[in-house]
């Protein structure tokens, strides 16, 4: 859809500013840092269930929270920090979600001692129809949580390794 503006987005990216600017500025675009990478898998996980606009408006929320998405300090979080995420009202309080974060930040630094980053593993994979998939599979089998189909290929997407057909309303 071309919008009023006439810069040409994808039907999610026409509403609310809050969306266009995610569009125009963030999704699609090639991440290859480590933090933020994670912090995008997270927050997908966080949205399942809920749209991505809830995210999206809580994310300062987030990124406080988990201390920027960094890796080792949320691996190191403990009971009582999870107590304090399920008391913040600013975040999406889902004690399994909450879990899963720390989870994935210890099942995290795994990946980087193998492959020296979490950017070279999610990179190494070749955009293809079962890309999405492959890496689904094998964050499961290493341990990761909230990495279900929709979840993973949206995070590909959103960061520029999955080709998305709807990626075509990008302006270069």
């Amino acid at each position: 859809m071309v919008g009023e503006d006439g810069i040409p987005r994808c039907w999610w990216g026409t509403g609310d500013p809050l969306y266009r600017r995610y569009h125009d500025r963030e999704w699609g675009r090639p991440i290859k840092n480590d933090r933020r990478l994670f912090e995008k898998v997270c927050l997908e996980g966080f949205q399942s269930g809920l749209s991505w606009l809830i995210i999206l408006r809580k994310r300062e929320n987030f990124r406080r929270a988990f201390r920027n998405f960094d890796i080792e300090a949320i691996a190191r979080f403990d009971s009582r920090t999870v107590g304090r995420l399920l008391d913040d009202v600013g975040i999406v309080r889902n004690e399994a979600k909450i879990l899963a974060t720390i989870n994935n930040a210890r099942r995290c630094l795994d990946l980087t001692d193998e492959f020296g980053s979490l950017a070279a593993y999610a990179w190494a994979l070749e955009p293809t129809p079962n890309g999405a998939a492959a890496l689904r599979r094998d964050l499961k089998r290493r341990g990761w949580s909230f990495v279900g189909p929709t979840t993973v290929y949206d995070f590909m997407s959103a960061v520029g390794i999955e080709y998305d057909p709807l990626r075509a309303c990008r302006v270069s």
